[in-house]
């Protein structure tokens, strides 16, 4: 008699096999009549790089999906009586593009900026990385350590919770049946705050061994304030406040940093897993602390309050554009939705568990986006989705519906013509089997949208999250920078967009 070689069976990503209703909203009133409505059965989907990756999984299976992903009035920054308020579906990158978070909330850019690949930062939400509950979230470090407050909504009312108040335990927030989150507040720094985080990973995309934020106030040498936060060294993301308190009032120094760390280490309660031990993670978390302290304190010398970003940050045409809504489909039915692939117009019937990857493969013919690990994490499936780039398989097609849909078929020209990147691509010998490439060509094309004359580290940067196992990066990065001369002296309709 064999035994079982695993304690549960392999699922396929590359499916969706559970069934669900679907509910595109237009309205926030609207979603929370539906949470009231289904309760526990329903979950929502805003980036979908957390709930899709569970569904596949068969983590949860839930009966209802209520896609909020185009609420455009939870998306953005803007300065509310001396908070900044940041709308919950703001993406990771968009929180990080903020001006206001760039001047006077560095630590939380930094951690948006450690985000996993950039596929993800650009499809995740601020929201949804909260919601989570995971003690591994990038940003629930920075964020505690500014004293973020969260705005909850349901149909009984509104409330503000404090963030320490509303992590309970891995998985587990004191997020209440039909309540959403809508905004997230974040004090006003006060005058001479410097801040600062660190993520020690196995790879560049991944979750985190040790992450870390510190927010220190200073006042002449002395530390008026100071506010620790650790992530994946305990069941939540927690505030160190032996550590705190040990530091209040005190001359800085590099002696005191280290001391600092001795008591940090004291504090964490790390596990055994696949990243880390727990050992490791107990031993680095008193380098953590130290580098951490200096390079906080380094940044509140001169920080002023005039130099921070006070205008309201307006969502990005990407953002502002309708897809999904008002789409709303039982699990045994198909709906009809429209799409632009390759500047042609598409009508395709689809079913709610339908992922945008099967449709543009099975449906379309479209071969070049490619089915890999299908959970975010190879690239393999890159398309531009309104302009960003989006991971296909974990984008459900109802939710795409009215969208403009790019595959890497569609960067060859009418005429044939290559795009200056295939160009390069193949007198730079960026590739071997191919497979990874036409998730890779398009993540570059975002790259030179975004970035017109990048640097290696913009490159490197941008494909993070583009997994490649036989071509190796530096042919491919060498294409990428050398595609940039082609680009500025090819005719204007490089593509299909003319």
């Amino acid at each position: 008699m064999c035994q079982e070689s695993q304690a549960y069976p392999m699922t396929n990503t590359h499916i969706l096999l559970s069934e669900f209703d679907y509910a595109g909203p237009g309205s926030l009133d609207e979603v929370l009549v539906l949470l009231a409505e289904h309760g526990d059965r329903a979950q929502l989907l805003a980036g979908g790089s957390y709930l899709l990756v569970q569904m596949k999984q068969e983590q949860i299976a839930p009966q209802v999906v209520v896609d909020i992903s185009h609420m455009h009035g939870l998306k953005g920054t803007a300065w509310r009586d001396d908070q900044l308020c940041v709308g919950a579906l703001t993406t990771i990158r968009g929180t990080h593009d903020s001006p206001a978070v760039q001047s006077g909330y560095q630590a939380l850019a930094e951690a948006c900026a450690a985000f996993g690949s950039m596929q993800i930062q650009m499809m995740g939400t601020l929201g949804g990385n909260v919601c989570n509950g995971s003690p591994a979230s990038d940003s629930v470090p920075a964020l505690l350590a500014f004293d973020a407050q969260l705005v909850l909504v349901s149909r009984e009312g509104e409330r503000t919770v404090p963030l320490s108040e509303f992590l309970l335990g891995p998985g587990r927030t004191a997020l209440r049946t039909g309540e959403v989150l809508t905004h997230v507040l974040l004090p006003k720094p006060a005058e001479g705050t410097g801040s600062a985080f660190l993520k020690l990973t196995r790879v560049a995309a991944d979750l985190a061994k040790v992450s870390a934020a510190a927010v220190v106030v200073r006042d002449g040498d002395r530390i008026k304030d100071c506010k620790l936060a650790f992530g994946s060294v305990a069941p939540t993301v927690f505030r160190a406040v032996k550590t705190e308190a040990f530091l209040q009032g005190k001359t800085f120094s590099p002696e005191l940093a280290l001391a600092a760390g001795d008591i940090a280490r004291g504090e964490v309660t790390p596990i055994d897993d696949v990243r880390s031990t727990a050992w490791y993670r107990r031993e680095v978390t008193r380098a953590v602390t130290y580098d951490l302290l200096r390079a906080a304190w380094e940044r509140s010398a001169g920080a002023a309050e005039d130099e921070w970003g006070r205008n309201a940050d307006e969502p990005s045409p990407a953002d502002l554009a309708q897809t999904g809504a008002g789409v709303h489909a039982r699990a045994d039915e198909k709906k009809m939705i429209s799409l632009g692939v390759n500047g042609e117009p598409y009508r395709v019937w689809v079913a709610p568990n339908d992922l945008l990857l099967n449709v543009l493969r099975e449906e379309l013919e479209l071969t070049g986006p490619k089915y890999g690990c299908g959970i975010g994490e190879c690239g393999a499936c890159t398309v531009l989705l309104n302009g960003r780039p989006a991971l296909a398989c974990l984008t459900l097609a109802l939710a795409a519906d009215g969208a403009e849909v790019v595959t890497v078929e569609g960067l060859q020209a009418r005429d044939g013509a290559l795009h200056p990147l295939q160009e390069a691509f193949l007198d730079h010998q960026a590739f071997q089997c191919g497979y990874c490439t036409p998730g890779i060509l398009m993540m570059s094309k975002a790259l030179l949208d975004d970035i017109p004359e990048p640097g290696e580290d913009d490159v490197r940067g941008y494909l993070r999250g583009n997994r490649c196992r036989c071509t190796g990066f530096a042919s491919i990065v060498r294409a990428v920078l050398s595609s940039v001369e082609q680009s500025s002296s090819a005719p204007p309709d490089i593509g299909y967009q003319d």
